[in-house]
């Protein structure tokens, strides 16, 4: 016996306590002993005895096991977790009117409030995107156009000829580039499938472009993209 139970009758497991529960009832209805004395061998309340007395007579030896307590009512359904998954998954905040393709917690309360009419708070919705295996991740923002095999194609074969013909005739290589910057924010993370890397769509872009070489300044232009 764990000594704290005598102490806190709380700290009794469910079994040993349903067992204790029906020595005291056999003892008061089989042996006709009084269950003021029970009580006081068992350590209990007499009114915790009386009540364990009318649940079984009222309902029977069943009855004197413990109850666990139903809890709350689920608010968000199975039905609301299945389209919390497919939207996080397969949209952006973007086709819901937002200026982001980030998902956060207090866009999805938002949404849910929209489309379902039920109001939860942002920790709720946190806790069954978890259950839902997804997560909180850095995006990672990659270009879609990039090739890797011509990337090494390029630096194992056509680079080292270029080099060569640089050599030959004393000329300098220049490299040019041009690169696409959001106009919308990117800070911060978004919501995905554990263990996935989310990489949201691409968005509308300011374009820049540079050329530059080991003897002359680089240079940029600015092109808005339609």
């Amino acid at each position: 016996m764990n000594a704290c139970w005598l102490s806190d009758a709380r700290k009794i497991p469910d079994e040993v306590m349903n067992y204790l529960r029906r020595l005291a009832v056999r003892a008061v209805e089989k042996r006709g002993h009084s269950p003021e004395l029970i009580a006081a061998i068992f350590g209990i309340s007499r009114s915790s005895l009386y009540e364990w007395l009318r649940r079984y007579r009222a309902y029977g030896e069943a009855a004197l096991d413990t109850r666990t307590a139903p809890g709350a009512l689920r608010v968000i359904t199975r039905g609301m977790e299945g389209w919390l998954r497919k939207t996080v998954l397969r949209s952006t905040p973007v086709d819901h009117g937002y200026d982001t393709v980030l998902w956060t917690r207090k866009t999805l309360v938002e949404l849910l409030e929209r489309r379902f009419g039920v109001r939860v708070a942002e920790s709720t919705v946190g806790l069954h995107l978890r259950a839902l295996d997804l997560n909180p991740q850095q995006p990672g923002y990659r270009t879609r156009e990039r090739n890797r095999a011509q990337v090494a194609a390029f630096l194992a074969v056509k680079f080292p000829k270029i080099q060569r013909l640089a050599e030959r005739t004393g000329a300098d290589i220049a490299f040019e580039d041009e690169a696409g910057v959001g106009v919308r924010t990117r800070a911060g993370r978004t919501w995905g499938a554990r263990g996935g890397n989310a990489n949201p769509p691409r968005w509308k872009k300011a374009w820049m472009a540079c050329n530059s070489s080991p003897s002359s300044s680089a240079c940029f232009g600015i092109a808005r993209a339609p």
